[in-house]
């Protein structure tokens, strides 16, 4: 039976890796899932690898291992992990000929058991940490083997660099903080060592086995500096200019100058195959802090480093490799990232080296179709060189005036003629890549005002060479189409070129002779743009034309605004050669484009997108709107926007309905310029609103007969409703908005709940109604204020009601949706109906208490609806989605401040997902939602609170029927208050204290004032249960946080831990403090037993002070470790202690003596805190004895200090 299993176990794995059939291979996919979560996988796994004839089977027993040990639910034993950690060993020291993938997966399997049991104690020994001891026999051993032991290695080293989803990040700095203190320097030491062995030795690299082992120790070294050492979690492919935080004692190996000698060596000595990793080493290398070194070692090492790549550049055979080339475009561009120009020019080669790096850059920017991606870093190393030319104080010659030029210069003309190449080759043109573009030209713009008038002169003799031909060709009868596209292709160029360098202009270095020259460049593309545009009902160019949006959004920047001053000598320029005297004139230079680019360009989305964007730019500005609207330009905008003069408005059965997103731009900069004369003018707002009025009407009709175009009344209707979506959203004050209200409510909000009604599961249709429809509720800027008179704010909450029940309801009667589609089919419109929810509800136009009283259901039904939407979202989705997550804490926010009446009518289960949603939330990297989070809780507390103090008072008032039954369900479900140590995966009130207590005292908080609102009220809700449970919550708290050891390592008794000296010392003092913390907080609620509004802000100003101290001390402690040693430390940790922790509980520490190889601390108790439970914490070099936690009855007597 056993054997018949595993044969079929085999069957299944060539089923699920060789076979080509869909259907065979997802039923064998189901079958091995099953077996995955089989109670006898481990056993048959063994069996897998012992008997397994495919490396298929043995690949599947290696990736079901390693889920089991990963598993957080029913984890397995420390003797069972071990015998697998054993046994994997074993396996790969008796079978290094195994199958690449085979051997990669139970050294993935190897690494994940020593990473999760980092911390796991068997007699007094840490029985994972023994990496380099378990690596040596494999290291001693042949060549197959050293592979597979540098491999283990390295694998293991970035396994415990890369945090784990389903593990806490806290457990996985704490893990990789101690692998970076106690393995990782003398893994890295072990690498060098054994490529300065290699290198030594005539390897012979066409052998496959010493070319894989030289290859896997590159590998290594590179991990070790890539290591994440201080955690911050850096990405580097979203900023490769970032620093290697090497920590201080691995100064001996950058100081010792053969390690950066050896890589450099090692770069010249080994193929084009393996130098790319040397390069990375040797980026990281050059990365590494500048406080690791004092100004004298930091010159001999930046000497040593520029030495090295001046011996490359003098050497460039092996930069023709892509990937060489890359990784040293990566070094140049490190250069100056951590290091200054004005050391730079101090090393005794640097007028040479700057001579190779700048032929360098100029060769690789003429090979322009070479490593694309690569000009990145060149361009950014001589953009931060010439942005540093001002700040530079050294005598030595930087001579960048020299070799800037000569940058800018290989820049423009390598692209200018590539045009010609790409056009008659056919190949990918730059230009398709706008953000690519876009980046390179920022950093150009800085480089290229370097010697600005050199630039200045390159650009003007190009650019009118260029606009000459083209001109000359357009003329000419028999010109090609191919030489009016190249000549478009360079002027293109061109004036994203100018674009950028104007708007590279930085006004506290600009002169008076820089804006003259400017003046020159926008002369000639005004002109250049008179020309194209003469031509537009011919032909167009549409990437000249994105150019020249570009370029006019440079200068809008630079030269249109308030603060831009009006005697600039560009402005003079213009002047003289195109009659524009001033802004003014300008404006209506851009006007006149945008009604042109509008009319001819409407169905390209790209450029209407660009140019309406630049419309709504200019809308904002407080005098270029004045301006703007005396034009008559303008005018003629405001009065003529139909489809008949703007295209893109017009309803195009081609076109998607997600391309009308534009029409929003657009009516918001039109609505922006309406307001500026609106006034009280209704007959001019209704003059505006005609278009808008006839397509209502249109709509209208169309729902009146039973039979109707449903593609057009579609369009119609999205177009529409985004249209008003602008208007709303530029209407800002009350007088133009009361305006719009009127017009659209009652006479057409009928038509947007029909659309909700027919076409609720289309979300291209319900998006925008629905956008429309929260934006409507948005009291923004105060402009929903009705007269006292006037019910439009209630009949305006019932509309809100009936959009959000409708769309709601129907919504649910989707059923199963797919994955990949849940978001734009399902939760993106509740994510909306949260929003509109959340600002009707805070708009303060609407007295809610009249719903009740005249029993009006509209708020029952809204908030009704609310909890069904709430409840069809599982709770992973509510912080897995941004949007979603935003709109349902602040929506939450709003509901417990302000109808917390009706949070306690709902069932038990519904207020337990809601506490649930609450707790996650704490812990969201999302500020916003974390403080949302604090603000719910903090309501929630304070309402049951108060219903507690008030139903225990002999004369008290008659509780809300509500309010009785939320009291009720607190009574029936204890769980959700009184359990300090939660097992459930719902979390109560109380877990919710620890999540709190810890993020405050151990977190850097960004939002600390919010996250210590609640704490008042959570201390005092815990009082019923006795202040010894807030003291064993921090006891465990401080216990996982200090020790990592999870409720399986907690037994009866003493529990031992073995920790080092240094950890040891800091252990100890995060523990002390946390009981402190908790000790203070206890103390001041008890200080302050009211839960009023005073009180809680005296409370959370007094952790504010006294957050600020607890972290001086642990700050202090631990530059104490690092400066002076453990010694020193306990001087400095026994004052700090006494310092922080004042009162007549102080803890007086005694260092009793100190020897060379361990430290012996006995902390005597002198007036002994029976909080702490503890007469004597015995403290070696190696153990630290943890008492169990405090009980209720020894901690009562000390709550007050």
């Amino acid at each position: 039976m056993l054997l018949s299993s595993l044969a079929q176990l085999e069957i299944l794995c060539k089923q699920l890796y060789e076979t080509t059939d869909t259907t065979t291979r997802l039923q064998a996919e189901k079958a091995l899932v099953e077996f995955t979560n089989s109670p006898d996988c481990l056993n048959k796994c063994q069996l897998l690898l012992e008997r397994g004839s495919s490396s298929y089977s043995q690949l599947l027993a290696g990736t079901c291992l390693s889920k089991l040990v990963s598993r957080t639910s029913n984890p397995l034993p420390l003797e069972q992990r071990i015998d697998i950690r054993n046994y994997v060993l074993n396996y790969l020291a008796s079978r290094p000929k195994l199958a690449a993938f085979v051997t990669q997966a139970l050294i993935q399997l190897y690494a994940r058991i020593t990473k999760l049991g980092w911390f796991d104690c068997q007699k007094e020994d840490y029985v994972f940490r023994n990496v380099i001891v378990d690596v040596t026999r494999f290291l001693q051993d042949s060549v197959e083997h050293c592979i597979i032991g540098v491999t283990i290695l390295s694998q293991l080293t970035n396994e415990i660099n890369q945090a784990d989803t389903t593990h806490p990040l806290t457990k996985h700095r704490k893990i990789a903080s101690s692998f970076r203190d106690s393995s990782l320097f003398d893994i890295f030491t072990l690498s060098c060592n054994l490529l300065k062995q290699a290198s030594g030795k005539n390897l012979n690299l066409n052998d496959e086995s010493q070319h894989g082992l030289l290859m896997q120790l590159l590998k290594l070294a590179h991990n070790c500096l890539n290591f994440d050492f201080i955690g911050t979690s850096t990405d580097e492919s979203s900023d490769d200019l970032c620093t290697v935080q090497i920590p201080t004692s691995w100064r001996s190996a950058f100081l010792d100058s053969s390690t950066l000698q050896l890589f450099f060596d090692l770069y010249h000595s080994i193929p084009p195959s393996l130098s790319p990793l040397v390069l990375s080493c040797l980026v990281q290398i050059a990365s590494v802090r500048r406080s690791l070194f004092n100004n004298a070692e930091r010159a001999k090492f930046l000497s040593h480093l520029v030495d090295g790549v001046k011996r490359i550049l003098e050497n460039p055979q092996s930069l023709s490799d892509p990937n060489n080339y890359h990784e040293f475009c990566r070094l140049l561009a490190r250069l100056k990232s951590n290091y200054q120009l004005g050391e730079l020019v101090k090393v005794e080669n640097y007028p040479e080296v700057i001579r190779l790096i700048a032929n360098f850059t100029v060769t690789s920017l003429q090979h322009w179709e070479f490593a694309p991606n690569s000009v990145h870093y060149l361009l950014s190393l001589w953009q931060r060189l010439a942005a540093s030319v001002p700040y530079v104080k050294a005598t030595e010659p930087h001579m960048l005036e020299t070799y800037t030029p000569e940058v800018t210069k290989a820049y423009i003309t390598s692209r200018l003629e590539s045009v010609h190449i790409i056009l008659r080759d056919g190949l990918e043109d730059p230009l398709d890549d706008a953000g690519l573009v876009q980046q390179q030209l920022d950093q150009l713009s800085t480089i290229g005002r370097c010697e600005y008038e050199k630039t200045c002169a390159l650009l003007v003799q190009l650019f009118d060479q260029s606009a000459q031909s083209y001109q000359e060709l357009l003329q000419s009868t028999n010109s090609s189409t191919m030489d009016i596209a190249v000549q478009e292709g360079r002027l293109t160029w061109l004036v994203y070129i100018i674009g950028a360098v104007i708007g590279g202009r930085v006004s506290f270095a600009s002169t008076d002779e820089q804006d003259a020259m400017d003046g020159e460049l926008v002369c000639r593309v005004l002109q250049l743009m008179n020309l194209t545009d003469s031509r537009l009902a011919q032909a167009g160019n549409e990437k000249l034309e994105l150019a020249m949006l570009s370029f006019f959004e440079q200068f809008r920047k630079i030269y249109i605004g308030d603060q831009v001053q009006k005697s600039s000598k560009l402005y003079r320029r213009l002047s003289e050669v195109l009659g524009l005297n001033d802004e003014t004139m300008v404006l209506s230079v851009f006007i006149g484009k945008i009604i042109t680019n509008l009319k001819y360009w409407g169905q390209c989305e790209p450029i209407t997108s660009k140019t309406l964007q630049l419309l709504n730019d200019l809308s904002i500005g407080y005098s270029s709107v004045r301006k703007l609207v005396k034009l008559t330009a303008v005018q003629f905008m405001l009065n003529n926007h139909t489809s008949e003069h703007f295209s893109f408005l017009g309803v195009n059965n081609q076109s998607n309905l997600s391309d009308m997103r534009c029409r929003t731009t657009f009516y918001t900069a039109l609505g922006r310029l309406l307001m500026v004369d609106l006034g009280e003018d209704e007959d001019q707002f209704e003059q505006f609103m005609l278009p808008l009025t006839a397509a209502f009407e249109a709509v209208a009709a169309m729902f009146s007969t039973n039979t109707f175009n449903e593609q057009e009344a579609k369009r119609t209707l999205v177009g529409l409703v985004r249209d008003l979506r602008g208007i709303a959203f530029a209407f800002n004050a009350k007088t133009c908005f009361m305006m719009l209200f009127d017009w659209i409510y009652p006479t057409y909000m009928p038509i947007l709940q029909r659309a909700i009604e027919l076409w609720y599961h289309v979300p291209a249709c319900t998006t925008p109604v629905l956008k429309l429809m929260a934006e409507l509720v948005h009291n923004r800027s105060q402009r929903l204020q009705f007269d006292v008179s006037s019910p439009n704010g209630i009949l305006l909450f019932r509309e809100t009601s009936k959009m959000i029940t409708t769309y709601g309801n129907r919504i649910l009667t989707l059923g199963e949706v797919p994955k990949d589609q849940v978001y734009a089919l399902k939760l993106k419109g509740i994510s909306i109906c949260f929003s509109m929810l959340k600002a009707v509800l805070s708009g303060n136009y609407v007295n809610f208490g009249v719903f009740r009283l005249y029993g009006d259901d509209a708020l029952d039904n809204a908030l009704q609806t609310f909890i069904k939407l709430l409840l069809s979202i599982p709770h992973s989705d509510l912080l897995d989605y941004p949007k979603l997550s935003q709109s349902y804490y602040s929506l939450l926010e709003v509901l417990t401040q302000d109808h917390m009446n009706f949070i306690a009518s709902l069932e038990p289960h519904v207020v337990m997902y809601i506490l649930s949603s609450i707790s996650e939330g704490l812990t969201a990297l999302d500020t916003m939602v974390c403080t949302g989070c604090c603000s719910s809780l903090d309501h929630i507390v304070t309402y049951l609170f108060k219903q507690l103090s008030r139903s225990t008072k002999k004369r008290a008032a008659p509780m809300a029927q509500e309010s009785d039954r939320f009291l009720h369900i607190m009574q029936q479900h204890p769980e959700m208050i009184q359990q300090v140590r939660a097992t459930s995966s719902t979390p109560p009130l109380a877990q919710m204290l620890s999540t709190v207590l810890n993020i405050i005292i151990f977190e850097d908080c960004r939002n600390q004032w919010s996250m210590s609102r609640p704490l008042l009220g959570l201390i005092l809700l815990n009082e019923k249960v006795g202040v010894g449970s807030v003291f064993t919550l921090a006891y465990w708290k401080s216990h996982d946080y200090c020790l990592l050891q999870g409720p399986n390592a907690h037994v009866q008794g003493h529990s031992t831990h073995r920790y080092s000296s240094t950890q040891a010392i800091l252990c100890m003092f995060q523990y002390i403090l946390f009981i402190y913390f908790t000790a203070l907080l206890v103390s001041l609620s008890n200080k302050w037993p009211s839960h009023c509004a005073t009180n809680k802000l005296l409370f959370s100003r007094t952790i504010h002070a006294h957050k600020d101290s607890v972290h001086r001390a642990h700050f202090m402690v631990s530059q104490s470790i690092h400066l002076l040693g453990n010694f020193g430390a306990i001087l400095a940790f026994g004052f700090t202690v006494s310092c922080v922790i004042s009162g007549p509980y102080i803890f007086p520490i005694y260092c009793i003596f100190a020897t060379v190889n361990h430290i012996q601390y006995v902390m005597s108790f002198y007036k002994t805190n029976p909080c702490i439970n503890c007469s004597v914490l015995n403290v070696t070099s190696c153990d630290i004895v943890v008492v169990p936690p405090p009980t209720a009855e020894v901690c009562a007597p000390y709550a007050i200090w």
